[in-house]
């Protein structure tokens, strides 16, 4: 006889069809670009290539910067000031991002010493903000949410940034397991473009930082519960949003918010991520209760094996990482 615990290895092991993600592909105004799915044989692109689409954990992951093992993007992308860019992330089968709890953040650095930031190394990088999206309304769903119908989250150029070669860091961070340090999780990715115009934007010394080193473990945006009190300010890690990008002359109430969107993913909002399936990883929910944070995966695989250590006629080995996120 079949025991009901065989039956759920298939269940765990569904996750070998991964359901984190990456960049699949950017608009910049009236263009479109393709990038390359991880550790495939690339095509050219903007787009940095990764070889995984595990997140990036811990503040101080040397593939903070432009995502795991990201590689030189062989384009670069004309833009201007003023253009909207369009991100659109897809999860491990191609289908509309999975998770729907966390903040989006933009970055932006100047190639410097290079004639174009397809020989830059990210690692020399100076950052700047220029924008942060949170909940869509105090207490509300998270910016992050629209994406799970397949909808784009936007960023537009500053309008009066100083032209040249800029890479563009989009990331997401997911915090469904950041109640406990290492939870958060990572998904940064890096776009190459060259900006014209004649503006004369920039930022300033104090609101440039490195990635990795903007960034602790412990920062009240990476560790936290964000399910014990959904109407708590929420505090976005890294710098402010950059002065010169709004044109005013101070970005302090950049830091620290009542967790709205300060630009939004377009699209309508659809139906919460319910799971994240992650290859020889078992289901992670998102959206865990307060009191109830123990991931779901680890509930149903601690099911399994207490079942499986009480049947005598049948016995099972699962093969899982160590790490269930």
């Amino acid at each position: 006889m079949i025991s009901s615990a065989t039956l759920l290895v298939p269940i765990l092991l569904s996750s070998l069809v991964s359901a984190h993600g990456w960049l699949n592909s950017v608009n910049i105004g009236s263009q479109s670009f393709q990038g390359n799915v991880p550790n495939a044989s690339p095509a050219g692109s903007i787009i940095r290539q990764i070889n995984d689409v595990d997140p990036v954990k811990g503040s101080n992951n040397p593939y903070l910067a432009c995502g795991q093992n990201a590689q030189l993007a062989t384009k670069v992308a004309e833009a201007q000031p003023g253009d909207q860019v369009s991100f659109f992330w897809v999860n491990g089968e191609k289908g509309p991002w999975v998770h729907n709890t966390g903040p989006m953040q933009t970055y932006m650095a100047a190639c410097t010493g290079v004639d174009s930031c397809s020989s830059f190394d990210a690692s020399n990088a100076d950052w700047f903000k220029i924008q942060e999206q949170g909940r869509i309304s105090p207490g509300g769903a998270w910016t992050m949410s629209l994406m799970n119908s397949g909808a784009p989250s936007n960023v537009t150029i500053p309008q009066n940034i100083a032209p040249g070669n800029y890479l563009i860091r989009h990331e997401l961070i997911a915090l469904q397991i950041a109640q406990t340090q290492g939870g958060a999780e990572f998904y940064p990715s890096c776009t190459q473009v060259k900006i014209g115009g004649s503006g004369t934007g920039a930022p300033t010394n104090d609101e440039l930082v490195k990635l990795p080193g903007a960034y602790k473990d412990t920062d009240p945006g990476i560790l936290v519960d964000v399910f014990s009190n959904p109407n708590a300010d929420y505090i976005f890690p890294g710098p402010p949003v950059a002065a010169f990008v709004n044109g005013s002359s101070s970005a302090s109430t950049s830091t620290s918010t009542s967790g709205a969107a300060s630009s939004s993913a377009s699209g309508t909002s659809g139906s919460p991520s319910k799971m994240c399936k992650k290859k020889k990883r078992a289901v992670v929910v998102d959206q865990v209760a307060p009191g109830h944070e123990e991931s779901y995966s680890m509930i149903i695989l601690r099911i399994v094996v207490n079942h499986s250590r009480s049947t005598t006629r049948q016995t099972w080995n699962v093969s899982l990482t160590t790490s269930v996120s």
